[in-house]
């Protein structure tokens, strides 16, 4: 699709299956950048068989906090921190497509929630 997004069918005898692998700019990306992309995956999501399981993966670069406000259907009370820009912008493509986020509403240690420590332990991204 681009050389950040990835899409793949996958059929079988029981289900029809859609994935879109996607790796997102930095929050300090330009903000043309991110709003060119998230152009594409709402393209990847319009175009698919809406009877297809969807399955939207990757690295979104997204923080989306722990508090939920207004996106209570998609996402859980279980994240870590603030909500960054990219965690905004994925949770209003979420929101649009009916998609449910599944790493937040479920109870993870704090360590598996974090994307990188570095090795005096003290530096955890989020």
């Amino acid at each position: 699709m681009s050389e950040c997004i990835i899409k793949a069918k996958y059929f079988s005898k029981h289900i029809k299956l859609t994935v879109a692998h996607i790796y997102a700019p930095t929050v300090d990306a330009d903000e043309e950048v991110k709003d060119e992309l998230y152009l594409k995956i709402q393209g990847v999501l319009d175009n698919r068989n809406m009877h297809d399981m969807l399955l939207v993966i990757g690295d979104m670069n997204a923080k989306v906090g722990d508090y939920n406000r207004n996106y209570e259907r998609i996402t859980g009370k279980l994240g870590l921190g603030v909500r960054n820009d990219n965690g905004d912008r994925m949770c209003r493509l979420c929101d649009m497509n009916e998609i449910v986020m599944t790493g937040t509403p479920f109870p993870h240690k704090n360590l598996h929630k974090e994307t990188w420590v570095a090795p005096d332990r003290a530096t955890r991204i989020t």
